[in-house]
Formats: structure tokens, sequence, C-alpha cells
């Protein structure tokens, strides 16, 4: 029993010194390295790119969604005031509960696509959004929609968005996880670095298709 409780004492003081050096290597809060701490650990996360994060205002995350893990990831790892919008199974799973508990979050139907004068209004108090679009959304298809409703969203509230992408989450349950993201940028400058079109929704999905897409490779 003693020898038990040594290993379980050792365990749990492990794991607080890991949530301690995480909170400070990630800057976020302790609480959510925490919870953090375990999943970072068993999948190996390289966040680096999300450090950075809470310099920031008036930004919306736009997260490029390949997995159920992504919402969790998302959620420990951006600015804890961040309102995270989540696809009903994410907004109910059971075992998302440590990590919705994180955060502010909201149900999004993605049948039922308007622009909100709620998440409008979020952004111009300088606050920060979170969305998660289906990797399978692409301008053929009926979810593309999500992509002009954010670019709409983004435009009213005159606030950036900012591409993010966790390279692995698709390949397997315990290979590494590394979070991508790029420059946040305002739809008028997407619009700008577009040649191809004018449309808001087009610059916005060029945009994130560039975090999700792997570079070529090297010629050797």
């Amino acid at each position: 029993m003693i020898l038990a409780g040594l290993i379980i004492g050792a365990i749990v003081a492990l794991w607080l010194a890991y949530a301690a050096w995480l909170a400070s290597a990630q800057n976020i809060t302790y609480r959510q390295a925490l919870v953090h701490a375990p999943l970072a650990l068993v999948r190996r996360v390289d966040a680096h790119a999300l450090r950075n994060a809470r310099n920031e205002n008036r930004v919306i995350y736009v997260v490029s969604h390949q997995s159920k893990i992504d919402p969790a990831l998302m959620l420990a790892l951006l600015p804890d005031e961040t309102l995270h919008i989540l696809d009903p199974y994410s907004a109910r799973a059971l075992w998302l509960e440590p990590w919705r508990e994180l955060a502010r979050t909201i149900t999004f139907n993605p049948e039922h696509v308007f622009v909100s004068r709620r998440l409008v209004r979020v952004l111009r108090g300088s606050g920060r959004l979170c969305v998660y679009l289906p990797v399978s959304a692409t301008p053929d298809t009926r979810e593309f929609r999500l992509y002009r409703a954010i670019s709409r969203i983004a435009l009213r509230a005159d606030a950036k968005v900012m591409p993010i992408h966790v390279a692995g989450s698709g390949d397997g349950k315990f290979s590494k996880l590394t979070v991508k993201a790029l420059r946040p940028m305002t739809i008028e400058e997407l619009i700008e670095r577009n040649s191809e079109s004018d449309m808001s929704s087009a610059a916005l999905y060029k945009r994130v298709s560039e975090v999700a897409t792997p570079p070529p490779a090297k010629a050797a």
C-alpha cells in the first residue's frame, strides 16, 4: 500500500510539474495545462504555432476540422476567453466535457447558416471566436456556405482570420500531432492577395487551404 501510494504521488507530482511547464511554454492557463497535459504527452503535441495566439484581439481562429480531437486541442491551447462554436457532436460528447469547461462554447447547426449579430458583437468587443470548418467543405459542396458566413462575420466586425490545422490528427490514435497556423489577416487583405477571385469566401477558402496543404517535397 505504501509503495502504491508513493507511485501514485510521484505520478501526480510529475503531472503537476509538467502542467506548470506547459502553461509557461504555451502561454495558457494552468487549468488548461492540467487538462491538456496527458494528451500532449501521449500524442507528442507540438503547438508552438499557437504560443502567441493571445497577442491578437478581434480574431476568428478558423480550424481545418478533420478529427474529433481538434476541439479538445483548441479548447486547451487557445486563449481561455475564446468563444468556441462547436458542431452538435462536439457540444454533446461526454468525453469532451473536461475540455468544454475550459472556455465558452455554443452549438452551431451547419444546416442553419446565418450571420449572428451576437458573434459580430463579440468580435467588436475585442473578442475571439474559434470555428471548425470541415475539410470536406469545398466550393462545390453545401458546406461551403460556412465559408460565406464566416467571411461575412469577419467583414462586419472588421476582424482578422487565423487559419489553423492539426497535422496528424487524422492519421491514427497515437500519431504525433503538429499544430500549424498562419498569420492573422483581414478579409480585405486576403481578397487583395487572391488574384483568382474578389469573393470573400473564395479568399478565405484559399487561405485556409494553405495551412492544410503540406508543402511540396524538395527535389533530391
